[in-house]
């Protein structure tokens, strides 16, 4: 089953960037609090375990402030296009709809077409 993309998912789109950069800030600083206790109570394996973690989560920070810093219209290559925005009075599709079936999730004419694939 094909849902219909109603061409304004760009425009609700919401990046989860900034709860990734918190969750990842938080992460390290429980993971150094629990180096700094594992090395004062003598257990090298666990320090050495909540530090590798720790370095994890702050790679994972510089990792997505590049990306903030990027911005929301970053294009990987010279290959890709520039997105092009349709217009705010851009009007949406018309669903395609069985009749009788009100609650149907809205389906693509192609799946009329094609037979179904088992999977």
């Amino acid at each position: 089953m094909r849902l219909i993309r109603s061409g304004d998912e760009p425009v609700h789109a919401r990046s989860p960037l900034r709860m990734r950069f918190w969750l990842a800030l938080w992460g390290t600083l429980w993971m150094i609090a629990g180096t700094v206790f594992f090395v004062a109570v003598d257990q090298p394996v666990w320090a050495g375990v909540t530090a590798a973690l720790a370095l994890i989560t702050a790679i994972d920070i510089a990792v997505v402030v590049r990306h903030m810093r990027q911005g929301s219209r970053f294009q990987p290559g010279r290959d890709v296009p520039p997105y092009d925005p349709t217009g705010e009075d851009a009007e949406p599709r018309e669903p395609i709809r069985r009749a009788g079936e009100p609650h149907e999730p809205i389906r693509d004419d192609r799946e009329l077409h094609e037979p179904r694939r088992r999977r």
